[in-house]
């Protein structure tokens, strides 16, 4: 199955665009769980035990599992596995690299730990996004205009063609889009230009839109700017808000209970 179809399926069948970033971190992880063998995969287990049917999608963030080495990388690959078929995997990884870096780098994320879709940077330009892109099935994200405060520094800078380099990436992403498997990054921090990239995309490219938890981005605005015509096509990624809604030994039904509430919210926008 297409990264698309399978994103509309489980859209569809939990009536969710909510995409729970799975980024865990050891001192902030509820502390019974720190003497299990593997507290990495504990944690996610009952975040996902709790959260599947709430979800369009969960999204590791790799640097969290490499931080602690081998023994998190086999946490990330358990987590993958413990993941139902049918909701879609994003590695959070923001790759980017010369092109025969960027196959090895590829051949990682798709063929040895199976994700469904990859966010990628597309600095170096279009060869090192295109071994991304050869994976016809996947999903790939190109950051376009993150969410973060210092994303101004570059995708705010103004080109000879007087277009803000965030609008050219997303130009150009449009031109790679020949397998219909692009996607951009878009931060709900910054929702006037969301609405200009969803315009200028078109209707059938997902958005990933970060930034409406602990970033405070403004949820209304980017569903109203951020999905197409249908209501569509957008994931609205949150993490730390929900991941650690709790310190204890329910910490699991306190993220289900936010996790459910920003759903709610996200569906009323809609």
């Amino acid at each position: 199955m297409r990264f698309n179809e399978k994103l509309t399926d489980a859209s569809k069948k939990n009536e969710s665009l909510l995409c729970i970033g799975l980024d865990p971190d050891l001192e902030k992880i509820p502390s019974f769980l720190r003497n299990a063998d593997d507290p990495i995969f504990e944690f996610n287990k009952r975040i996902i035990d709790s959260t599947k049917d709430l979800v369009i999608a969960y999204k590791p963030n790799l640097a969290f599992y490499e931080a602690l080495g081998l023994h998190g990388l086999k946490s990330l690959a358990k987590t993958i596995r413990y993941v139902p078929s049918d909701i879609p995997i994003i590695a959070d990884a923001k790759r980017g690299d010369v092109e025969h870096s960027a196959k090895a780098y590829a051949k990682a994320i798709f063929d040895v730990l199976n994700f469904d879709a990859v966010t990628v940077n597309p600095y170096m330009g279009g060869d090192s996004v295109k071994p991304f892109l050869d994976y016809a099935e996947k999903g790939v994200f190109i950051l376009c205009r993150t969410s973060n405060q210092g994303s101004k520094n570059f995708q705010d800078l103004c080109c000879s063609s007087e277009k803000r380099l965030y609008e050219i990436v997303a130009e150009h992403v449009v031109g790679w889009n020949v397998n219909k498997n692009c996607g951009l990054v878009v931060g709900a921090t910054y929702p006037e230009e969301l609405k200009k990239i969803r315009d200028m995309v078109g209707e059938d490219m997902p958005i990933l839109i970060p930034g409406v938890g602990a970033q405070a981005g403004d949820l209304e605005k980017a569903i109203k700017f951020g999905t197409n015509s249908s209501g569509d096509m957008a994931i609205i990624s949150a993490s730390r808000v929900i991941l650690y809604a709790g310190n204890e030994k329910d910490f699991d039904k306190k993220a289900r209970m936010v996790a459910n509430y920003i759903r709610e919210d996200i569906n009323q926008f809609r």
